[in-house]
């Protein structure tokens, strides 16, 4: 499958995401590109800490769950 051909397709897969989280991710990614820039170990570590609060809130997905979502994709 070519380039072309391969846009088209996810362009079809992305009228069907329902979640609005889904869409921040893809936003993101699209804006930033795949790889996460720090400029320092400070931003690096405060990720980190951001991440580790968002599970202590339970701010996220077990594997299961996000299994079923990626299904609907």
């Amino acid at each position: 499958m070519n380039l072309q051909a391969r846009k088209y397709k996810f362009i079809q897969e992305l009228f069907k995401v329902e979640e609005l989280d889904v869409m921040d991710k893809l936003e993101e990614i699209l804006e930033n590109g795949l790889s996460v820039r720090r400029d320092t170990i400070e931003e690096y570590n405060k990720d980190l800490n951001d991440a580790i609060s968002e599970i202590e809130r339970g701010e996220f997905y077990t594997h299961d769950e996000a299994k079923k979502i990626a299904s609907k994709w």
